[in-house]
């Protein structure tokens, strides 16, 4: 043992640099780096858009539990014994046909009816949302609006509407025109209620989910929409295109025009192959995009 060092001999080391240690100025980094990047950014309300899933989720869940129930009750009117099951297959498939269209009517009415009520509910959350946090953002830029129901937001609105009731009008639409076909094969094959019961319930979820995508794309779409003709209607021609930086597969055009200025009016000129058209941030499905305006107060802030 060297000279001077017992064994209860302690040298004062530096305690180890560790990821850990590190971890909380690298996390207030990056977050004063976010909050510097989305200063002046409307952000599309995540709590509308999970408002408007879960309406659109409860009326597909009691779609989908009438459907089970009446099927059921059709097959047992309609399956035939095995000694003549040939003979009466097409007598059982019209019974079973004529079930799913009165049940296709049923649901049809039912969404019909409801949504245009949905679709103002949804279009006027929107609306209310990007106004408080656009009036908060151009109020810090020096500019006191009190914004109005214009010709132009009118017009904006009923589009979102239109675009929306078409939507929801579409769900029980798809839904059926899919379990039409389920139905007539697993005749064919015998009566095979167990395999219909899974192609049920697998396009009950493919349903749904087709439904959570709308909620989360038409809520970017429409505060994207909102937002546009608030700035051109306060003189308000340029903004910057943000990138999410999110998603698995990021659009590469969008990821090249992040921080770069487009005119509002027109959009941004999408390069893309298949897309090839101006565009505004959100509009394409699935697209995550946002912008700022662009303001000399904002500006300047963003740059000190």
């Amino acid at each position: 043992m060297p000279i001077g060092l017992g064994p209860n001999f302690t040298k004062p080391w530096p305690a180890p640099v560790t990821t850990q240690s590190l971890g909380a100025d690298v996390r207030h980094q990056k977050t004063r780096e976010r909050t510097k990047r989305a200063f002046g950014v409307v952000r599309p309300s995540l709590q509308i858009a999970e408002q408007y899933k879960h309406k659109l989720i409860k009326l597909i869940e009691q779609m989908h539990n009438s459907i089970m129930y009446w099927l059921s009750i059709a097959y047992k009117r309609t399956e035939p014994q095995r000694e003549v099951l040939m003979a009466m297959d097409a007598t059982a498939a019209e019974r079973l046909q004529k079930a799913i269209n009165k049940l296709a009517k049923r649901w049809q009415k039912r969404f019909d009816q409801l949504a245009e009520e949905l679709a103002k509910f949804f279009a006027k959350k929107v609306k209310d949302h990007t106004d408080k946090e656009l009036h908060k953002i151009l109020k810090r830029g020096g500019m006191e609006i009190e914004f109005t129901m214009s010709k132009g937001m009118r017009e904006a609105l009923g589009a979102i509407v239109k675009e929306n009731v078409s939507l929801i009008k579409s769900i029980p639409s798809k839904h059926f025109t899919q379990i039409e076909g389920m139905v007539m094969r697993s005749i064919l094959a015998g009566y095979d209620v167990y395999g219909l019961q899974k192609e049920l319930e697998h396009t009950f979820r493919v349903t749904k989910n087709r439904a959570s995508l709308i909620a989360r794309d038409q809520t970017r779409k429409a505060s994207s929409a909102i937002q546009r003709i608030r700035y051109l209607e306060n003189g308000i021609n340029e903004a910057i295109w943000m990138h999410s930086h999110g998603g698995r597969q990021p659009r590469k055009t969008h990821l090249a025009n992040d921080g770069k200025k487009f005119d509002v009016s027109k959009g941004w000129f999408d390069p893309d192959p298949k897309v090839r058209k101006h565009i505004m941030p959100g509009q394409l499905i699935n697209c995550r995009c946002y912008f700022k305006p662009v303001l000399p107060t904002i500006e300047k802030e963003s740059k000190s």
